[in-house]
This record gives structure tokens, sequence and C-alpha cells, in this order.
């Protein structure tokens, strides 16, 4: 069977140029892969046709000759190009050889950006995370803290590059310093990180002793923080170049500080506001009467409890809470009154509150209301 004009294979006409023959090849590759038409038992042959073509279409001399004389050109010994059994699509082999071509037309762009991305010269070092824990005193008013962090810090010795002296390290020669290798395995081209450099690029002839060519070392380092006022539990504070060392003289990691505010014996905190609980007796309660509250800042607030408060009652002292952790002023203080029932009564206090009993059957509203609503609720059930 005769062959096929090249330029009718790949969809094109006479004249075309080599950007218009490289975009119908690619078309046309992806179209005809035997992996995508496995029901087509001609696919393997239309795609040899169209890598034929393309092998002397995309090469210029080439081009000029087949525009000039055809096929002729290419067949007995008047050009380079593929002959049957050949350097052309005659066997397996063959075949094999021209799909390494259309992996590399189609992907060799983009696997050498990712080859020369890939080099890793320097590495950068991991973030550290740190807990620190503090009362709520000192996330009131700030605090100086003096950390130990443990971690890797540049090697002295070899001034981070992990070569004995400092040396620059040399360009590794497996890979020519791409990081990667390239084999053929069949029908498929397998790029592989570089086994001699780790997929750095480089090497270190004489590593240093002190860091085994790492270029760091592990050490603990103190660090001086200093802890804003206004922080709550989740704040993270990042400290930037305080993490770990980087690889071979690659920049250092950053440091996180993640707080956590202790619980308070006294005060319970909500956003900026505080919450305080403060016992009164019954008597206070009942005749109404002064009492002393702590404040967070250590200070202390006197607070008039009005004449029949109820437990649960919250009074509001302003701007007694805690400061923004940006600005912007501080929260309120809220005591909660909660009215104690006194134990542990003498006879006399006992005959006093059963006389006091007797003579208060108006003095309790909510009491009265509740067994009102009770009453009713139960002639309601009988009914």
């Amino acid at each position: 069977m005769a062959k096929r004009d090249f330029y009718e294979v790949l969809g094109l006409s006479r004249g075309a140029s080599a950007e218009e023959i490289k975009k119908a090849y690619r078309k046309k590759a992806k179209e005809l892969h035997p992996d995508r038409n496995a029901d087509n038992p001609n696919a393997e042959a239309q795609f040899k046709e169209v890598n034929e073509a393309y092998e002397t279409l995309k090469d210029a001399d080439k081009k000029a000759a087949y525009d000039r004389f055809g096929h002729a050109a290419f067949e007995q010994g008047m050009g380079g190009g593929p002959r049957p059994g050949g350097a052309g699509f005659g066997g397996q082999g063959d075949f094999a050889s021209a799909f390494s071509n259309v992996f590399d037309d189609l992907f060799g762009d983009f696997m050498a950006q990712q080859g020369a991305g890939g080099r890793q010269r320097a590495t950068r070092g991991s973030d550290l995370r740190y807990n620190l824990r503090v009362v709520l005193e000192e996330a009131y008013s700030g605090v100086h803290r003096t950390i130990k962090v443990p971690g890797s810090v540049a090697c002295e010795v070899c001034n981070g590059t992990g070569a004995e002296g400092g040396a620059e390290p040399a360009t590794c020669p497996t890979c020519s310093g791409m990081g990667k290798v390239r084999a053929q395995q069949g029908f498929f081209t397998v790029e592989r990180t570089c086994p001699t450099c780790g997929g750095m690029g480089q090497i270190i002839k004489n590593p240093c002793k002190s860091c085994g060519g790492a270029g760091r070392v592990e050490r603990d380092r103190s660090l001086s923080v200093n802890i804003p006022a206004g922080v709550e539990t989740g704040t993270r504070i990042r400290l930037a170049g305080e993490g770990e060392a980087g690889l071979r003289g690659g920049p250092p990691g950053d440091l996180y500080i993640f707080i956590e505010v202790a619980p308070h014996p006294i005060f319970e905190r909500e956003g900026m506001n505080l919450h305080c609980r403060v016992p009164v007796s019954m008597t206070t309660a009942a005749l109404g009467g002064e009492i002393e509250v702590p404040t967070i800042d250590g200070g202390r607030s006197r607070v008039k409890v009005p004449e029949g408060s109820q437990s649960g009652k919250q009074m509001r002292l302003r701007a007694k809470g805690m400061p923004g952790l940006r600005g912007g002023g501080n929260g309120d203080m809220f005591i909660e009154l909660a009215v104690e029932t006194p134990v542990k009564l003498t006879a006399r206090q006992k005959e006093l509150l059963k006389e006091f009993e007797e003579l208060s059957e108006e003095n309790n509203p909510e009491g009265s209301s509740f067994f009102t609503k009770v009453k009713s609720f139960w002639d309601g059930m009988k009914s």
C-alpha cells in the first residue's frame, strides 16, 4: 500500500509552519494513542504513521527534501529518513523509540521545568511549635519569658555549607546538577531522583566532620519572648527565622508559639470580659449593703448590693476586664451574686429563723408566684 502524504496524515496543507506542524502532531498523537484506542486494531499503525510524518516534517532539512521529492527523498539512500526495518517503525523496538519521542515532545518542557525546580541546593528549615502556658494575670499585663527551644542550628565549623572548611559543594556528575535522572523502560521514559545526590543537584566531596555534611547540628537554644497583653488560649505568635536551621545553608524556618491561658480560681474569662461569682449572706442580700471584690489588676472595688437581691443577679464594673490584644480598651467585669444559706445553726438562730418565717409570708414574691402556678397545674390535672 502506498504511503499517504505526510501533510495529509497530520491534517495540514503544504507550507504549514513549524508551530502548526507541532500543534497538529500533538493533537493527532493524543487522539490515536494506543492506550486511548484499545478497541481500535488500527490505532498502533496510525500512531506510527503520525510519528513518521512528524519525524520528517519537524526537521527543516528533511521537510525541504520531502517538499521537493516526496517519499522518494528517503528511499534507496537519498536521505536519512526512516526505512523499513531500520531506524523507522519496523518492529517493537522502533515503536518504543517512537513512543519515547512522543513523550519527549509532549512532556519534555514540563519535565525540564520540574527537573530545574526539583533541585534543592539548599533546603529551608522546618517550622517549630512551642506550647507556652501563662496565668490570667500575665495575659492581662503581658509578660517577658525566656524559653528553651530544642532544634537544629547552623553548623559553625562549616558555616552551614556541610563541606569541610566551608568549601562550596560540587555539581553532581550523575545528573549534571539537575537533581533527577531519566531512564528508558520499554515504552516509557521514567524520571526519578538522582541516587547520587538525593535530588540536591550537588555533592559534598569532603563532608564536615562536625555536622556530617548536613550543615546543621542539634542544639537547644534560649530565646527571649515578649507575650503581649490580651493574649488568650489559641493565640499564635510567630518568630520569623527562629525555627530549625536550613539544610546546607538554606534559610531557617519559623517558630510558632501557641498560648494557653491557665484557668483562674476567681475569674472566668469570656473574650475580653471577666466573670466573678461572689457569695453574699442572706441578710446582706435581703437588707442590702456593700461588698468588696477583687479585680484582675490586683486592686479592689466596692460594690453596692441592692436590697432584696436574689442569687444570679449581675452587676457590671466597666473597663475592669481584659485588654484587647490589638488595643481598643478593656472589657468589663461582671459580678454575679450567690446568696448563701447559713449552715450549722445554733438553737437560738433556728428559733429566730422560725419566728422570721412566721412573719414573712408576704416577703417571698417569687415563691408565692411559683406555688400559685403549681396549684393551678394540679387543679387542671384533676379536672
